[in-house]
């Protein structure tokens, strides 16, 4: 474990952004950016294009070090290079950022009102190449739907299991358990949540570190104690959905719990843009996020 990268990590001022759409999400992703099912062929195009997005974004002269202190990247923008760097190489030689990575295959179907990760058959060989790239952690994605007591404890369960595994290849997993944000009971299900993941806390040693990637809670500072454990060096909120400045709003009232955002960071940024309309808008964006990560003095 790079021990300049953890001590930023833990406790440097910025947040985390989020470039890590999967194969699921990226068509999404890029339609967002304006570029249309029309504009590639195959995935190999597609995964071109969206590299070509990160790289933009990574290169904007706003996405620094004084802003941000880690990047998620997916596995094909791992393996890629800008400026003949391998990205996580790059993001952290030329920009001072702790590059991170996405490990999860994504969602199997609902079952007791949760979604429980696939299998992640190649998370031996994945973590491997993670630390030969010079990865400091990763990050893997649940999904909670309903106020279903048994689901959530599953899902958390599932997530220390393989957090474990990481933990042991030397990597600082992020454990990303969301909450649907269009939930029925969402505040139960993250009162359910909070309580799970308390319980799968105290049971890690003194060397065992995690960080926690969580749905903005309807009651603010819901995880604030969760951020008192040594082994947990940092809380992440996602945006789940809500628009930026909504994200914002709501991030402000949470103490100790700083943005990684995806959507909301790429929000009306565009291929069509002129490099300085595109710079100015990603920005005003980073510029958004990071005051209301940074917010009020902790507690």
């Amino acid at each position: 474990m790079n021990k300049e990268q953890f001590e930023k990590m833990h406790s440097g001022k910025g947040f985390v952004a989020a470039l890590d759409q999967s194969g699921g999400s990226t068509p999404k992703a890029l339609a967002k950016y304006g570029l249309g099912e029309d504009a590639y062929k195959d995935s190999q195009e597609m995964f071109k294009l969206v590299h070509e997005m990160r790289v933009r974004i990574i290169k904007a002269p706003a996405f620094n070090s004084e802003n941000i202190l880690a990047s998620i990247l997916f596995e094909v923008t791992m393996d890629s290079k800008i400026d003949g760097l391998y990205s996580g190489d790059y993001l952290w030689e030329k920009k001072g950022i702790i590059p991170l990575l996405k490990v999860d295959k994504g969602l199997l179907e609902k079952e007791n009102g949760v979604q429980l990760m696939k299998n992640i058959d190649n998370l031996p060989s994945l973590l491997d190449k993670a630390v030969d790239r010079h990865i400091f952690g990763t990050k893997m994605r649940s999904l909670i739907l309903e106020a279903n007591e048994t689901g959530i404890v599953e899902v958390v369960k599932q997530q220390f299991e393989i957090a474990k595994k990481i933990i042991a290849r030397g990597l600082v997993p992020i454990l990303e358990p969301e909450v649907d944000i269009n939930a029925n009971e969402k505040e139960k299900c993250e009162k359910i949540l909070h309580d799970a993941l308390k319980a799968q806390i105290e049971k890690l040693s003194k060397d065992e570190f995690i960080m926690l990637k969580l749905t903005i809670p309807n009651k603010a500072d819901l995880y604030l104690d969760l951020t008192k454990y040594n082994c947990v060096i940092r809380v992440l909120a996602l945006s789940g959905g809500y628009a930026q400045d909504e994200a914002n709003k709501l991030l402000a009232k949470n103490h100790n719990m700083i943005a990684s955002f995806s959507r909301a960071l790429s929000q009306g940024l565009s291929a069509n843009q002129s490099d300085a309309n595109f710079n100015q808008t990603i920005q005003k964006s980073i510029q958004n996020i990071y005051a209301a990560s940074i917010k009020k003095e902790s507690k």
